[in-house]
């Protein structure tokens, strides 16, 4: 590990101390499996909208889709996502990146098919 690794590695233990953050990778072994959990958590939401998109753009077919819930959905992931950012919680910015990424194509598809 560089001084410049350590110096940074240095920083956010004092910053997690500080801040009275637990520790990561978590001690405790439910927490650690959680904290790398909550990823898959965070990426099979939007992978499990993808048969709405796929029926949207393959099928050509938005009948029975709210533009105005999927609007709705967009808009507060955007908010997420600032809020994520914000706090710098990774598992976050990760997920609804993914979801602002689909929720898009299927206002698209809404506005485009329905």
């Amino acid at each position: 590990m560089g001084l410049y690794s350590k110096t940074i590695h240095h920083l956010h233990l004092r910053k997690r101390v500080h801040q009275k953050l637990e520790p990561y990778p978590h001690p405790d072994r439910w927490k650690n499996f959680l904290d790398k959990f909550i990823y898959f958590v965070g990426i099979s939401g939007p992978i499990m909208t993808f048969p709405q998109l796929l029926k949207i753009w393959v099928e050509k077919d938005a009948s029975g889709v709210s533009l105005i819930s999927w609007s709705w959905y967009l808009m507060t992931a955007f908010i997420w996502l600032i809020y994520a950012i914000v706090h710098k919680e990774k598992p976050l910015i990760v997920t609804y990146v993914l979801w602002i990424l689909i929720e898009i194509f299927i206002v698209i598809g809404v506005v485009i098919y329905g």
